[in-house]
């Protein structure tokens, strides 16, 4: 039954994720996340990675105060939560924006789709006209740009 609830939370982040980057990140913190869409930062870190101690505090509540109930529910919710963010981290700093130039290349549709969506979320510069608010799910239009071996 954990597994599960860690299994079905990670996969109900990516609607939370979807809600909150659409309607808070371009919402009323786009002040926090304005610059990693223009990339006004002079130094390594943005004001957008703020959202990750944002995310993290209820994720830590999460798990310590359900590890003190025997790690019930609570626990295993927060940890579903917590792995979905390192996903995100690898995922989304590491392989998208290359904040660390590990996994540049790669030939799997699924990563290439997932770049290219990513793209498409970037190419507008302010916070209204926006699309591809997710993370891991890709919309189909751009699996189909990866079919018979087109590339980016």
């Amino acid at each position: 039954m954990n597994f599960i609830t860690v299994l079905i939370t990670f996969i109900a982040m990516e609607g939370a994720t979807w809600l909150i980057h659409k309607y808070i990140m371009h919402g009323f913190l786009w002040i926090l996340h304005r610059d990693h869409h223009d990339h006004s930062n002079s130094g390594f870190l943005e004001k957008n990675d703020y959202f990750f101690i944002i995310f993290a505090l209820p994720t830590i509540a999460l798990m310590y105060f359900g590890s003190l109930r025997d790690y019930n529910y609570l626990f295993y919710i927060g940890l579903g939560i917590m792995l979905y963010g390192m996903a995100y981290f690898f995922v989304h700093d590491i392989f998208i924006h290359q904040r660390f130039k590990w996994l540049s290349k790669t030939n799997n549709r699924y990563f290439l789709a997932l770049r290219r969506a990513h793209k498409q979320h970037h190419k507008h510069l302010g916070k209204e006209e926006g699309e591809c608010f997710g993370f891991l799910y890709v919309p189909m239009k751009y699996f189909k740009m990866y079919t018979n071996n087109e590339k980016i």
